[in-house]
């Protein structure tokens, strides 16, 4: 097994994050001891739904400070309320995962007032695998953990389409038409990385524009995928609002699209590349407990940088292309944003699929795989 970033927390926690991304795993090796409930077993998420006052009688004789872990807590939204009396009254602890926050979001489930902190999980990052790390292999099947060490890792994705559909949306009852989310979400993995058009998608996927957002907000819930803001500058500047939606996994992206089983085309691999980098910042800021939002940024007249964010001590700025060799043109986005920032509080880097680094125009330009071992020494971001 990869040793997992995520630390060991010393309070309750909400541990979200998609299917197959080693949640389970990484519980049964930090908490060995604790009592476990299992929401995947039906019979005893039918149990616990029926009376959900079962599980303080279960578990009042734990010493203080124990742990509990109820995996998949999503089912059974009511025992929040039980777990939050057994916070208060015996000062147990908790880990409370899941693979959709739907339920709990959306339905006034009981949150417990911060009593757990809320963490994610995300597939391998270039840490966990020593930044061993095959860029074809992974832009093509992702870096859930099956897909990295399985000998079928476009089956197990092709599998993993398939189990989504059928175990977080039909089983939670979220639309009424299969068919027609079905086909929504092939033509949105086929848009992945790209700034959304909802009225397009919904006449391709013969929706209306209200389903079209509606069929995106359970993607998010449901921990499949993310919006990627625009930023706005307070110049006058025209620049794109609308935001760009990233699947959470690039193998899992092409396995929507039914493409898992071809090489990516030249088209697909600078979305690809992108999606990749952007689950290694959104990995990075997590789990170094670093709350720094992240944008893109683009102006009407085609000057973008693909992913932007601000830390304490300025501005990041990322350029991402597919190329195996950089052109000094990359750079436009760079330099318009550079100077409407100051040149002093914004670094910019210009990531790329070839071998060497350098330095064109104050833009430190690296290997994908040279900035990912940067990023996680610290060296990025401090």
């Amino acid at each position: 097994m990869y040793p997992r970033l995520l630390e060991t927390p010393r309070q309750s926690i909400f541990l979200f994050g998609p299917r197959g991304t080693g949640k389970s795993t990484w519980i049964r090796e930090r908490f060995p001891e604790a009592t476990t409930y299992d929401l995947l077993d039906t019979s005893e998420t039918l149990r616990l739904i029926r009376e959900p006052g079962a599980l303080y009688r279960e578990l009042i004789g734990l010493p203080p400070e124990s742990w509990v872990v109820i995996d998949e807590v999503q089912k059974v939204p009511a025992l929040l309320d039980e777990v939050q009396r057994l916070m208060e009254t015996l000062r147990l602890r908790f880990v409370l995962s899941g693979s959709s926050a739907r339920k709990i979001r959306h339905g006034g489930a009981n949150l417990l007032a911060g009593r757990a902190i809320t963490t994610a999980m995300f597939p391998l990052v270039s840490a966990e695998l020593d930044f061993q790390l095959d860029l074809d292999r992974s832009l093509r099947y992702g870096l859930l953990p099956i897909a990295v060490t399985g000998h079928d890792p476009a089956g197990f994705l092709r599998s993993y389409a398939e189990t989504y559909l059928d175990q977080e949306i039909r089983a939670e009852a979220l639309i009424r038409n299969l068919g027609s989310f079905s086909r929504f979400l092939e033509i949105a993995a086929r848009q992945n990385g790209q700034v959304t058009n909802a009225s397009a998608i919904a006449r391709d996927a013969g929706v209306s524009r209200s389903t079209v957002q509606s069929h995106f907000e359970i993607l998010v819930d449901t921990l499949i995928g993310s919006w990627l803001p625009a930023w706005k500058l307070k110049s006058a500047t025209r620049q794109v609002r609308q935001s760009k939606f990233f699947f959470f996994d690039p193998g899992v992206a092409r396995a929507l699209t039914g493409r898992q089983a071809y090489p990516p085309t030249p088209e697909e691999l600078g979305p690809l590349l992108e999606t990749l980098v952007l689950h290694e910042l959104r990995a990075f800021l997590g789990y170094t407990g670093r709350d720094y939002p992240l944008y893109f940024w683009r102006t009407y007249d085609g000057a973008e940088v693909d992913l932007f964010f601000e830390t304490e001590d300025g501005f990041v700025a990322i350029e991402v292309k597919s190329a195996k060799r950089w052109d000094k043109r990359f750079h436009r986005g760079l330099r318009r944003l550079r100077g409407d920032l100051g040149a002093d509080r914004t670094k910019c880097f210009g990531l790329y699929l070839g071998e060497r680094s350098a330095l064109w125009d104050h833009v430190q330009v690296l290997p994908v795989l040279e900035f990912l071992r940067r990023l996680w020494d610290g060296e990025i971001v401090r």
